[in-house]
């Protein structure tokens, strides 16, 4: 699908260097003109609530559950609470008695999902991508770089030449990216409360996203498994990719064509 942007004031133009196998710059292109759209932090935030609360499932509780018993008040004259209790004496069927019902438990009618226009969320991603271009909103969101062209683009030939994860370990630090996967790595931590019992026991901060024309590529399942790392194509990018968190900026990598095919999904129109 292709969206198409309008904006009633005009855009200026962003260029990058393009990045060949040693990290030298072999030419200087104007990226896509959704790079020159303004940051709406308001939008991408929405937009990250949105896909992200697309993945909770609804949940609830059986109504009667805490309600089998056959408690009953005792009523005065015991010198005892007035809850409902068996005929052992033990209180039951109240919110704060061992076993009772929840007072507000959750309900699976409950909307969970926080909805959003396509064409806000078309323009969140545009405004996330525009958001890799500058360096401080990179930075802002903790990335660790030494490259001075963002968004990093590198020519097309490293999706099939770089095969093993050495080659790319040895790519990364040419084109000055590899600090900040060294940077998840160090920040990889155990995570605080229950989540550690339900298999998400470590926490691994995000690093390097690689925007590639295809996941069969070689350089993808050369760097798939560093650390924070995530792999999208221009078809299958989202918000989660750009902004985790909501927060826009992410570290990002393109390969020349991918840019061009990002370019073509989203045609921005000016007056």
């Amino acid at each position: 699908m292709v969206w198409t942007i309008v904006v009633p004031y005009k855009i200026g133009e962003v260029k990058s260097m393009v990045l060949d196998l040693d990290g030298k710059g072999v030419e200087e292109v104007v990226l896509p003109r959704i790079f020159g759209l303004p940051i709406r932090k308001d939008l991408i935030r929405r937009a990250f609530l949105s896909a992200f609360t697309a993945m909770i499932q609804p949940q609830g509780r059986d109504p009667m559950a805490g309600k089998r018993t056959t408690a009953r008040s005792w009523g005065v004259g015991h010198g005892m609470a007035r809850v409902p209790r068996l005929p052992t004496g033990r209180a039951a069927f109240i919110s704060f008695a061992r076993g009772g019902h929840r007072a507000f438990p959750p309900r699976p009618d409950r909307r969970v999902h926080e909805e959003i226009n396509r064409k806000e969320r078309a323009y969140a991603i545009a405004s996330a991508l525009a958001a890799t271009a500058k360096p401080e909103f990179v930075r802002r969101r903790g990335h660790v770089f030494s490259t001075e062209y963002l968004p990093v683009i590198v020519i097309d030939e490293v999706e099939d030449k770089i095969v093993k994860t050495r080659e790319a370990k040895a790519f990364l630090e040419k084109i000055g990216v590899w600090s900040d996967i060294v940077r998840s790595y160090e920040r990889i931590r155990i995570r605080a409360g229950k989540g550690k019992m339900r298999g998400r026991r470590y926490v691994e901060p995000r690093s390097v996203l690689f925007v590639l024309t295809s996941y069969e590529k070689p350089f993808a399942k050369a760097v798939r498994n560093f650390p924070g790392v995530d792999i999208a194509t221009p078809n299958n990018l989202s918000i989660l990719h750009l902004a985790p968190g909501g927060e826009p900026g992410r570290l990002t990598v393109f390969t020349y064509s991918a840019l061009e095919a990002i370019g073509r999904k989203y045609e921005v129109l000016t007056p």
